[in-house]
């Protein structure tokens, strides 16, 4: 019973940590990977954030257009008030004023101006975040196909290590039973000896690749990522899609220094707009309550002991304060006649940048091509020597093939094996590299372009 207890406990403990191994690895394609950094990358999110801080740019602009309505109390004791004559004065004691203003533009060139200068803001910022997801891209692709390069080497290496050992374990049976000499059987242990510390470093590579990627994915280090694919699959599917333009209209450099050149031509049309006159509607009421004074003392000669009692009847029945409510609307109209000509010299200053830029779009567009240039002369050399690789691996296949039959008929030496070998693994890593440089610079060519990610079914690279 307490051996099936202490078994039991151990089961659970074993399905808990597989359930936990499990919960905590996860497996993209490449476009899944895109996926995740576009949504999850902080760089991305600043860029998607600026977009919406332009929108509530774009908003205060607007609020310029609405009315303004402000309403104001007061209240005032006066602890002296003021007299026209010696021993008169007039006013009440307390005050109480209560004001509503209204205020509507009617013509505000420059609101007007101001707000297309805010979709033009808008728009350099939507391109900056296109621009940000287009490196992301890139660099995630770079990233992906790093981790399959390291991969796909520790493969070839372990590959590698299992012919050696198989080599080794031959060479051995032929040295005991007098065979072979036992110089080739310690040059098998050396050559298997030598592929072992390359085993350890690729699997360090691919450590690093994986928390680069990671990086960009905004993923937990803890998290156990594994990749989908193989360089051969993209590879195949690059060279089926290959078809190289100079096409410039969705380079975000130039588009950037377009909507900059469009700013600031709205700068331009905003100071001039200035110089025009503004016209707005305006409404105001008071309700104003002003203490009662009692002015029978003053017209006491004249109105007699009958007009002193009549006058403080009618106070009695009055009220204490006196309300009233003065309405007024209007209309306004500012016209801007001089300003010591700083207009005039804001013109020149926005008219001098808009030199700078026409000189700077000009030389961007000579560096863009030459850029696009270089990506396709780049990318077609890779895909030269990828394809050369391809055909070397093959001949070093059948070189190591022809070889081992030599060498296991007796007709063959081991160096002449380990040659071969040493051949074939360096083929297979150099085809694999190839293939790498490829595809980085087919990414690096969508760069340059400005080409947008979009995901497409049943398809493993864009």
């Amino acid at each position: 019973m307490m051996l099936g207890i202490v078994s039991l406990g151990v089961a659970q403990a074993q399905e808990q940590t597989e359930a936990q191994s499990t919960s905590q690895q996860l497996t993209l394609s490449l476009d899944e990977a895109i996926e995740v950094a576009l949504s999850e990358n902080p760089t991305i999110k600043v860029a998607n954030l600026e977009v919406e801080r332009y929108d509530y740019v774009y908003k205060q602009t607007v609020s310029a257009l609405y009315p303004q309505i402000d309403a104001s109390a007061q209240y005032a004791l006066a602890l002296r008030r003021q007299e026209m004559t010696e021993g008169f004065s007039f006013g009440g004691k307390n005050t109480f004023n209560v004001a509503g203003n209204v205020a509507l533009p009617l013509f505000v060139p420059s609101v007007y101006r101001q707000m297309k200068l805010n979709r033009t803001q808008m728009a350099t910022a939507v391109e900056s975040a296109r621009a940000s997801r287009i490196d992301m891209v890139a660099a995630v692709r770079a990233a992906y196909y790093n981790v399959l390069l390291a991969e796909q080497s520790l493969s070839v290496l372990q590959e590698a290590v299992a012919t050696t050992e198989r080599v080794v374990e031959n060479t051995k049976t032929l040295y005991e039973n007098g065979l072979a000499a036992e110089y080739d059987y310690i040059t098998a242990q050396v050559q298997l000896s030598n592929l072992k510390p390359q085993i350890i470093q690729a699997k360090n590579g691919i450590s690093i690749t994986k928390l680069q990627l990671k990086m960009y994915l905004s993923i937990p280090e803890e998290v156990e990522l594994e990749v989908t694919g193989s360089l051969d699959d993209f590879r195949d599917v690059v060279l089926l899609g290959e078809d190289y333009s100079y096409d410039l209209a969705n380079n975000t450099t130039l588009r950037t220094l377009d909507l900059q050149s469009e700013l600031l031509e709205h700068q331009e049309k905003l100071i001039q707009t200035t110089r025009m006159p503004t016209i707005a509607a305006f409404g105001q009421i008071s309700y104003i309550g002003q203490e009662r004074v009692d002015l029978s003392g003053l017209m006491g000669g004249a109105m007699g002991g009958g007009g002193a009692q009549q006058s403080a009847t009618r106070a009695s029945e009055q009220s204490k304060f006196w309300w009233q409510y003065p309405i007024s609307v209007g209309a306004q109209i500012s016209i801007p006649i001089f300003s010591g000509l700083k207009k005039h010299n804001q013109l020149r200053e926005v008219r001098n940048q808009q030199m700078q830029l026409a000189e700077q779009r000009s030389y961007a567009e000579k560096g863009v091509k030459l850029q696009i240039q270089q990506s396709i002369n780049t990318l077609l050399t890779a895909r030269e020597t990828m394809l050369s690789n391809e055909l070397t691996v093959e001949q070093a296949q059948k070189a190591y093939d022809i070889s081992y039959t030599r060498y296991g008929a007796g007709a063959g030496t081991i160096l002449e094996l380990n040659s071969s070998q040493l051949s074939l693994t360096q083929a297979q890593l150099n085809y694999s590299q190839s293939i790498y440089n490829y595809l980085s610079a087919h990414a690096e060519y969508q760069k340059a372009l400005g080409t947008e990610f979009w995901v497409e079914e049943d398809s493993t690279v864009e």
